[in-house]
């Protein structure tokens, strides 16, 4: 039984109201974090205060230290936050490790980025008004962050929005998902550990109520939320004047075109589609195949899908574990009942035991069905023909999602096209849409959200300009 405290302002506290953790491979009870509450988060805004003043005393080389620490600390335990976030989350421990790695990865180049942060020379001389002044602009800490992770990726998309809050100066108060508030918890005693000011250091474990006080406290600055387009839509009206960062999900779309090499995109469409037993916001969820090659291909891809094993995600061979709870595989039933019976067909899979789902690809979705329209979060790819390149890019935007594409081709004039014409965030030419590198701009369009995440460009959000001006004249 892992049991660890909420942090308030660096200091640990325990309750007698609990949120017990579900391991969701057996639904046992694996650990358990104090329930947070509205008080607690406004005596953490009051400590961010002091935090705040705390952190603006730091050099950028001082901040770059303490993050980098943090990642050298994180490094020396890896193995033991990959087994916490199998249990919480229930991801095969291969996808775990990877998990962590990727977290070294972001917490470095936050690092990196705190010495970056900069600004320019403003030519003010270039206005009529602006003869003889010099001056430039800088960046500073814009103030608390408020951040609000899910359940799929408890420790890289924390450190997304933790660690580049410090290298930008900014304290940070963060509730995870109260599915897996273990890791989160350990990743911020790490940088506790690493010397960042107490007072900027908060995470609590709660429900909306603990997330509504954090989002609309007239002192919280920013609020970094990953999540349900449902919630980011309450937290935009709730929030009032504040900076909104929002990755929102998508269900994103794979285009295989009719010269594409059809093996590679069946491997990699399989690995996008399952892992993680498809709760990605950019899971592979539609592949929109050319009819000319959509036989081939979709042989292909129950090949490349009958060779995972899914089960235990403790088992070195898993490949795919369950989902997060038993109310979404009565939930992923519901959906694909749905597409059934609005005509489209099982071409593999499909069964489910407790929280395991089988992987599963359905044919002939219709576009007025869930697995469609909606974000699946789910191991369920849907496979759809098109006749041509148009029909396609319509098809990938006829969703209020808008987050990343993956495009099949050896066709350039088709893939420029796609590059022009598709309403997304990100285009993965030759690759699927689950592609990510921790230090690109991350983030989508329409319902996918606002902002971008990655280190630099998150750091953006959490810093204001400041501009100076010298009247040479006077």
């Amino acid at each position: 039984m892992i049991k660890l405290p909420m942090i308030v302002g660096g200091k640990e506290i325990f309750k007698d109201e609990i949120i017990e953790v579900l391991y969701p491979y057996n639904q046992q009870v694996i650990g358990q974090a104090p329930k947070g509450s509205v008080e607690d988060v406004y005596q953490a805004v009051e400590k961010a205060k002091i935090g705040l003043s705390k952190l603006k005393k730091l050099t950028a080389y001082e901040k770059y230290k303490i993050l980098m620490k943090v990642a050298d600390l994180l490094e020396k335990r890896k193995e033991e936050f990959a087994k916490t976030i199998t249990l919480e989350t229930g991801k095969t421990i291969k996808e775990s490790r990877i998990e962590v790695e990727r977290a070294i990865n972001t917490i470095t180049f936050s690092a990196e980025e705190a010495k970056r942060i900069g600004g320019e020379v403003v030519h003010f001389d270039a206005s009529p008004n602006g003869k003889g002044k010099r001056g430039y602009y800088f960046r500073v800490p814009a103030g608390i962050v408020s951040a609000i992770t899910p359940f799929n990726f408890p420790v890289n998309l924390t450190a997304h929005k933790i660690a580049p809050s410090i290298a930008a100066g900014c304290p940070f108060i963060l509730k995870p998902s109260e599915k897996t508030p273990l890791s989160p918890t350990m990743l911020c005693q790490l940088f506790l550990e690493a010397g960042v000011p107490e007072e900027a250091v908060s995470i609590i474990p709660g429900f909306a109520d603990v997330g509504q006080a954090m989002t609309t406290h007239p002192y919280v600055r920013v609020v970094s939320f990953t999540g349900s387009l449902k919630v980011g839509e309450i937290i935009a009206k709730q929030a009032g004047l504040k900076k909104i960062v929002m990755e929102l999900g998508s269900n994103s779309a794979v285009i295989v075109d009719q010269d594409a090499n059809l093996e590679v995109a069946a491997k990699k469409s399989v690995l996008g589609g399952f892992a993680l037993a498809g709760q990605v916001c950019i899971s592979v969820q539609r592949v929109l195949v050319h009819e000319k090659v959509a036989d081939q291909f979709e042989k292909l891809l129950k090949e490349e899908a009958s060779k995972l094993k899914y089960g235990d995600p403790m088992d070195e061979n898993t490949d795919v574990g369950p989902v997060i709870s038993i109310n979404e595989v009565d939930r992923i039933q519901t959906w694909i009942s749905e597409a059934l019976v609005k005509g489209a067909k099982i071409e593999f899979g499909g069964e489910t035991q407790k929280t395991l789902v089988k992987p599963t690809i359905i044919s002939d979705v219709p576009e007025d069905s869930k697995l469609f329209y909606e974000e699946a979060f789910a191991p369920v790819v849907a496979v759809k023909r098109f006749e041509n390149i148009d029909q396609a890019i319509s098809l990938v935007n006829k969703t209020n999602y808008g987050l990343q594409v993956g495009v099949f081709t050896n066709n350039l004039k088709n893939a420029w096209k796609v590059i022009e014409e598709v309403d997304v965030g990100g285009v993965m030419i030759n690759d699927i849409p689950t592609f990510r590198a921790d230090n690109m701009p991350y983030g989508g369009v329409k319902g996918s959200g606002i902002g971008r995440e990655g280190p630099k460009f998150a750091i953006e959000d959490y810093t204001e300009i400041k501009v100076v001006a010298f009247d040479l004249n006077a």
